[in-house]
């Protein structure tokens, strides 16, 4: 023992990283469920993008300091629907490629993809992309692994597309995938072809074909339910196959689905049962360790107090894997008014140049952001 002691004195063990710190910054009292991130007017820091509004990003620097976002500006006059507006996402695009981030959106009610178009003054034009039906929520992933994002728009009861933009004309091209969907959309190389692959509520869809016509080939493997938006698709528990982590939407629940190593061989885990409208979340790494956690949380009266748990405490939570389980940390949890929920779409980006991923988020209980101070 007193040679182990002597081998290990003024040996400094590591120690682990402190977890991070999050700081809650209020933006604005507006109920729009999007947000997303962007350079708007081209000055090199980030600006925030919800709704009918722009917020500037003014303070941020090389030191980090904490930018504030109360200069906003007016961008365009949302249709709303009950107690919805009908923009049910922020996608950052150059459409017109003219140098000047634009969005992608489309609306439930609207059943319309579009465009927005980025001007320096004024109203920001929209355009029309595509009518799709009923638009859930949308995302970008690079289906045809060229590099480039395809919208990738999730249509509950309608059938399941994505659209490719053409920048001879910059259009967009609508490419079909199956002939229903339900509600939830993932997308990543679940059977590690090298080629990504849908998840939809009632299985996976198989990518095949050439990449310019590809086919698809659906495995119903699984019953997801109401589930998230984006469902995820990563090697949870480091066994070189594909697993799903999914959220459910509009009920109780957020699983992970372990895949096993024969076809079609999938098993249920619990993350948190406690917990409803798990209806968004990210893959990311929010700890700053290089490895990506859960970032989720309950959506805010994601159906207008109709679903289960709505009454509950809203959140926002991320989630570590300790090799068996996942442990959940709490970034913000009470009764809504007090804490924060989420929205439809967030986003996470470097806001102040630390090199940690701050969270924007959106919500009918308003627009905040979560600064990573640690």
């Amino acid at each position: 023992m007193l040679l182990i002691g002597t081998l290990f004195a003024g040996v400094t063990m590591p120690q682990p990283a402190a977890p991070p710190r999050f700081e809650k910054y209020f933006v604005a009292a507006e109920s729009y469920e999007s947000a997303g991130v962007m350079d708007v007017d081209g000055n090199g820091t980030l600006d925030i993008v919800s709704g009918d509004f722009w917020y500037e990003n003014e303070g941020a620097g090389p030191g980090g300091g904490r930018p504030t976002f109360r200069r906003r500006h007016l961008i365009g006059h949302q249709k709303r629907e009950d107690q919805y507006y009908d923009d049910f996402s922020t996608i950052p695009f150059d459409v017109n490629a003219d140098g000047r981030m634009d969005v992608i959106s489309g609306g439930w009610w609207s059943g319309t993809l579009r465009w927005l178009e980025n001007v320096p003054k004024g109203d920001w034009p929209v355009h029309d992309i595509a009518t799709v039906g009923n638009v859930e929520t949308t995302r970008a992933w690079d289906v045809d692994g060229d590099g480039k994002p395809e919208i990738c728009p999730n249509n509950p009861g309608k059938a399941l597309k994505y659209l490719k933009y053409q920048p001879a004309d910059k259009s967009f091209r609508v490419v079909d995938v199956h002939p229903t969907q339900g509600h939830g959309l993932g997308f990543g190389d679940v059977n590690g072809d090298g080629r990504g692959d849908f998840i939809v509520s009632e299985g996976w869809l198989e990518a095949g074909g050439p990449k310019e016509t590809p086919t698809w080939t659906l495995h119903k493997d699984f019953a997801l339910g109401t589930a998230s938006v984006p469902i995820i698709v990563t090697d949870v528990n480091g066994d070189k196959r594909a697993d799903l982590i999914v959220g459910q939407g509009h009920g109780y629940g957020l699983h992970w689905y372990e895949q096993g190593n024969q076809p079609g061989a999938w098993t249920k885990h619990v993350i948190d049962e406690k917990n409803s409208q798990y209806h968004v979340m990210e893959w990311a790494d929010i700890t700053g360790d290089g490895k990506p956690e859960l970032i989720t949380g309950k959506r805010f009266r994601a159906h207008n107090d109709n679903d289960p748990g709505s009454n509950d405490p809203v959140g926002l939570y991320y989630f570590t894997y300790n090799g068996k389980t996942f442990d959940k940390h709490i970034i913000s949890y009470g009764p809504a008014g007090e804490a924060k929920g989420t929205g439809i779409y967030f986003a996470l980006a470097d806001l102040r140049n630390t090199g940690r991923n701050d969270i924007v988020v959106a919500g009918k209980d308003g627009l905040y952001v979560f600064f990573n101070v640690q």
